[in-house]
């Protein structure tokens, strides 16, 4: 069979066309496939954008509820300190405070003493804990002749007559001289001018 020209023309003519037709699929198919390769990069990108934002949200809250609690804690805690140091200890009830030979010396001064001390704080003298007086009496001694007070300490628990400590207060220069058990006998007091005792158990 003769193939003319004409055919050939035809052939090649109709074939040109399809091929024309393929690569203009091809073309539009790339897209397609680029954007079908994009969407889940973006998905992605997004979902991490998210994630770090709510990280980094989770973490601020997390620190500033922290410090939230501890100041809470803080406060707490303060609150108790406070209440417990406000706790009225009612004279003639839970202690009792006797003053002796106040024609020596007045009570004043012995007040002036005890709270330079920190002997005249009723709630320190009654608390039991490891922060507070702990005491079960207090006797304060006038010496006369050397215008000294000697403060006579004696803890809860302590069986000994001896006090658990003692403290010598010198009046004239408003400031202690000596501290602890064995004191000079130089300071030996002599009149018994002050006594405060825990009166409830």
């Amino acid at each position: 069979m003769d193939i003319t020209n004409r055919d050939v023309r035809e052939i090649t003519m109709s074939k040109k066309p399809n091929k024309e037709k393929l690569l203009d699929k091809v073309k539009d198919e790339k897209p397609v496939k680029s954007k079908i390769l994009t969407l889940p990069i973006l998905i992605i990108g997004f979902l991490v954008v998210v994630f770090g934002a709510y990280m980094l949200y989770a973490m601020t809250h997390m620190h500033v509820t922290s410090k939230t609690e501890t100041s809470t804690v803080k406060t707490s805690s303060g609150s108790e300190k406070a209440s417990s140091s406000t706790k009225k200890y009612v004279a003639g009830k839970d202690y009792k405070i006797t003053y002796n030979n106040t024609d020596l010396i007045d009570k004043s001064t012995i007040t002036k003493a005890l709270d330079a001390n920190g002997l005249n704080d009723i709630n320190d003298l009654m608390d039991t804990s490891e922060d507070g007086g702990d005491m079960a009496k207090v006797e304060v001694y006038y010496n006369k002749d050397k215008n000294l007070l000697v403060e006579n300490l004696f803890k809860n628990g302590h069986s000994s007559n001896k006090a658990t400590t003692a403290v010598v207060y010198d009046l004239k220069n408003n400031q202690i001289v000596n501290s602890g058990v064995n004191y000079d006998t130089n300071y030996q007091p002599t009149w018994l001018v002050y006594t405060w005792e825990k009166l409830t158990k």
